[in-house]
């Protein structure tokens, strides 16, 4: 137990007087429990005076929020507190999505839920709800209210309704909580430009462009085609404004300490909506350094450490999420390494297995990936990744330099090749996507493009002409499955839904392609799901055949590390999964073409008598003493 100042612990004891006792007993015990977190984290933010201040200020946040949180978040707080591993267990599986596109709005989710539980879905993340400027918005995140969701969307009132629907039927809702930046319009951006010192110390603000100009020197940019540089001028403020993503999205300054308690406030007003999990949102731009790129600070870490520990005390069924799109090396940091183990997010996206799924599937060769996700530190068991094969956003293919010289080739070629192959536009590629973002300097490109275009799967098609495309399709879902995270779906990919051609005909969206990936869910390829004879059909069946096979592997929890094995076959990627009831070992032929794998590996691993469990029957040995995999062949083995 941790001694808790006596002005801190009657502060507690003042804003938990309406309480009964022991509810009030159980705040004050878990802010006991995380009290050195709150304080070592502001340690690292703030002089030591303001760091104090901020903590009491904190505190008397997560006291309020506590007393407000209806009994049925109370008793969900008590379940994950007995459960903390409720998002590592094998039948959590994510679907993500806009509302809009998905269901309409968000009374028409509720119309959605069965659908959703037909592909076993128990977290459901939807894309952007809070109010956004009008107009452009970066698709929602430039946030002008975090405390209101878009009206052509519902209301706060629709959002508890819909959160308690979800929890009833064991799902977890997930929503974004941008915290690099706000929209223009935001009353803070609002109240800086009409002159409140107070509000203009939100942000970064400059008269002239001597310091700009010396950040500019390391600072890459986001989008050079349409938001070149990383400050922009505004008249009212009379100064430059720092603008990591668009004119629009002012980057709030999380030096000053009030920015960090309005986000804090912010966290549990959501959390008491029944949000179970926030997507942290450009969380790697959030502190700002000179001379550096200005992402993944250690501030950053220390950020999201404060906010945990509040969360912890005031409503421990949240759990946060780190949307960091950064270099491999750089990704287990934000599950929390070094002092921030186990103290930071509790989820971040896997983009070095997405990215290497991708790969895999253009080359058809393995070693790099394997070589790359070899080198991958391990993360905390109590944290657990998102694993995923696209989101709503493009793909930037975080290959690095070292990961490719390592198997002789050059990062830069290979990256290249790779936005080659997935626009189609390599000698042999089915490939459907589009390039975004072209960076004419560094000759960097981006693609975008739903899963089934980037296979190669088209409008019209048959099943006999999707058939590769359907294949690779399954392998790409059943690695994100088998690998042991938290796997998430982008809406319309269990239908091998391919790009939107109409993407550019919506207002807003004509110079932003990601739109293209991001279609409306088809009714007729809904209404085709349970047909097999069917495209969408097809698909359907895959990923609900691999979702019930990883519901019923407990060697799928996510507290056990997965491993890469040896390659005895460039077209095989090995993955293996040592858990207490046995060893996991996934085998995926990343070729079009039947390749194998030695009978004798299942002895070194244990498994003798392998079962695959996806289909459950025994596994067989040719005459040649290898195990042969089909082409895209995927096999979940297990000991009988």
């Amino acid at each position: 137990m941790h001694a808790l100042p006596e002005n801190v612990r009657a502060t507690a004891a003042r804003a938990c007087a309406s309480l009964p006792p022991e509810t009030a007993e159980i705040f004050t015990l878990r802010l006991e429990r995380w009290w050195p977190d709150i304080v070592g984290g502001l340690a690292d933010l703030y002089p030591a005076e303001q760091a104090q201040a901020t903590a009491v200020r904190l505190v008397e946040a997560a006291a309020a929020a506590y007393v407000e949180r209806s009994p049925a978040l109370r008793r969900l707080d008590i379940r994950r507190s007995l459960r903390p591993d409720w998002l590592q267990e094998p039948e959590m599986v994510g679907y993500a999505a806009y509302t809009e596109r998905f269901a309409g709005d968000l009374s028409g989710i509720g119309d959605r839920l069965d659908y959703l539980d037909e592909l076993g879905v128990r977290y459901l993340h939807l894309m952007p709800l809070l109010t956004p400027r009008e107009g452009d918005n970066d698709g929602g995140y430039a946030v002008a209210d975090y405390r209101s969701v878009r009206p052509d969307l519902g209301t706060m009132d629709d959002l508890r309704e819909l959160t308690t629907t979800l929890r009833g039927r064991g799902v977890s809702l997930v929503m974004d909580l941008v915290l690099n930046h706000v929209a223009a319009e935001h009353e803070w951006a609002q109240r800086a430009r009409a002159g409140e010192q107070h509000y203009r110390d939100y942000f970064y603000i400059y008269p002239d462009r001597q310091l700009p100009d010396a950040y500019e020197r390391t600072l890459p940019e986001v989008f050079p085609d349409f938001a070149p540089g990383s400050f922009s001028w505004d008249d009212e403020l009379d100064g430059w404004v720092w603008t990591t993503f668009n004119e629009w999205q002012w980057d709030v300054n999380w030096a000053n300490p009030n920015v960090l308690v309005e986000y804090a406030q912010i966290v549990l007003f959501l959390a008491n909506a029944g949000v179970e999990v926030l997507r942290l949102d450009a969380i790697a731009f959030m502190w700002k350094r000179m001379g550096t790129n200005c992402q993944g600070q250690p501030e950053v870490h220390s950020i999201t450490q404060v906010l945990r520990a509040l969360a912890r005390v005031a409503c421990p069924a949240v759990a946060f999420k780190a949307e960091a799109i950064v270099a491999p090396n750089e990704l287990v940091q934000y599950l929390g390494t070094s002092r921030f183990t186990g103290k930071v997010s509790d989820l971040a996206y896997h983009n070095s297995l997405m990215v290497q799924v991708w790969s895999m599937l253009a080359t058809k060769e393995v070693g790099l990936a394997a070589h790359a996700l070899r080198q991958l530190p391990p993360a905390p068991a109590t944290s657990t990744w998102i694993t995923y094969i696209r989101c709503h956003d493009d793909i930037g293919w975080a290959i690095s330099d070292d990961d490719a010289a390592s198997v002789g080739l050059r990062g830069f070629d290979h990256r290249y090749f790779l936005s080659d192959w997935y626009s189609g536009d390599f000698w042999g590629s089915d490939a459907d996507g589009l390039v975004f973002q072209e960076n004419p300097q560094t000759r960097d490109r981006r693609i975008s493009g739903t899963a089934a275009s980037l296979l190669g799967i088209r409008a019209g098609q048959g099943l006999e002409e999707a058939a590769s495309g359907l294949s690779a399709l399954r392998l790409a879902h059943a690695m994100i499955l088998g690998w042991g995270g938290l796997p998430v779906i982008w809406s319309g990919d269990e239908l091998a839904t391919p790009n939107d051609a109409g993407w550019a005909a919506e207002p807003g969206h004509e110079e932003d392609n990601r739109w293209a990936h991001r279609p409306a869910l088809d009714p007729a390829r809904v209404a085709q799901r349970h047909d097999g004879a069917t495209v969408a059909g097809r698909a359907f069946a895959d990923l609900r055949e691999l979702v019930a096979a990883r519901a019923r592997l407990p060697h799928l929890h996510a507290s056990v590390a997965t491993r890469i094995g040896d390659v005895d076959d460039p077209g095989v990627l090995v993955t293996v999964r040592n858990h207490p009831l046995g060893t996991f070992v996934g085998l995926y032929n990343v070729t079009g073409q039947w390749r194998s794998w030695p009978w004798w590996r299942l002895h070194e691993h244990g498994i003798p008598d392998a079962v695959e469990q996806i289909s459950g029957e025994p596994v067989h040995r040719g005459d040649d003493g290898h195990v042969w995999l089909p082409p895209h062949g995927v096999y979940w083995l297990t000991q009988r």
